[in-house]
């Protein structure tokens, strides 16, 4: 009996594995050559060679195993859409079904003929308007010019006017004076023609107030085109339900 402590059968086994490259099978005594072995041949396991069960895993095997994990999720995801989806629709089917009894078809289209025919003739009303009104104006025009004179016109002496050296001609009935200088006293008030020939500088301001009467047609504003748009908007569908529609002027709508 010896003094080593016994071990356990499990860990000798892979310690046996460990500490050598050969298998317990390759240390049992073998036969002679003549007997037929019981055993299968083992082949010597070369250096480079490693046990079956130390491999790495294969990480390709690994992650093609894992890329098929997205495919029925995206399918069961894509099919509950799909099932919710078809529900609602027949529930709202259903209910048009139970409510068709209460609208008039008649009603519904005799309203729909006015709604869109009433759309269509005040768009068409609207594009043909004007606007009419007065506009006041209420401003000051800075007025700066020269005014040119050159005309004959008549002034009044605002007060007595003495003229030296004047000639002057007297013939009267035993006196005869041409040409003598004398001094002439010209009295307030008397009137003198003359001729007014010289340029007046203007700069002022004249105030305006006026009103300025105003037609505007909208035709041939900006407006014109989103009112022909609008026209054209309604008209399909004011043709599918009246297709003997007529315009302001008695023409068909729907041609």
């Amino acid at each position: 009996m010896t003094d080593e402590t016994p071990k356990d059968p499990g860990k000798k086994m892979r310690s046996l594995l460990r500490g050598g490259r050969t298998l317990p099978m390759t240390r049992l005594p073998k036969k002679a050559d003549s007997a037929v072995s019981f055993l299968p041949h083992q082949e010597e396991e070369r250096p480079d060679m490693k046990a079956p069960f130390l491999a790495a895993p294969n990480p390709a095997s690994s992650s093609k195993g894992m890329s098929f994990g997205f495919g029925p999720l995206f399918w069961t995801i894509a099919s509950v859409i799909s099932l919710t989806v078809n529900v609602i629709l027949v529930i709202v089917l259903l209910i048009v079904l139970l409510n068709m009894q209460r609208f008039n078809v008649g009603n519904a289209m005799n309203m729909g003929n006015s709604l869109l025919g009433g759309l269509y003739t005040n768009f068409e009303k609207m594009d043909r308007a004007s606007i009419d009104t007065n506009v006041q104006v209420n401003t000051t025009i800075p007025v700066k010019f020269d005014l040119q004179l050159n005309q004959q016109t008549n002034v009044v002496l605002s007060q007595n006017v003495t003229i030296d050296n004047a000639q002057v001609t007297v013939k009267t009935g035993g006196l005869n004076i041409t040409n003598a200088l004398t001094t002439i006293v010209l009295p307030q008030g008397t009137t003198l023609p003359i001729v007014l020939n010289l340029t007046v500088p203007v700069d002022t301001t004249v105030p305006v107030t006026l009103n300025v009467p105003v037609d505007i047609p909208l035709n041939q504003t900006q407006l014109h085109e989103p009112f022909v748009g609008l026209q054209d908007v309604i008209r399909p569908f004011y043709c599918l339900i009246n297709s003997s529609a007529l315009n302001l002027d008695n023409q068909p709508i729907c041609k």
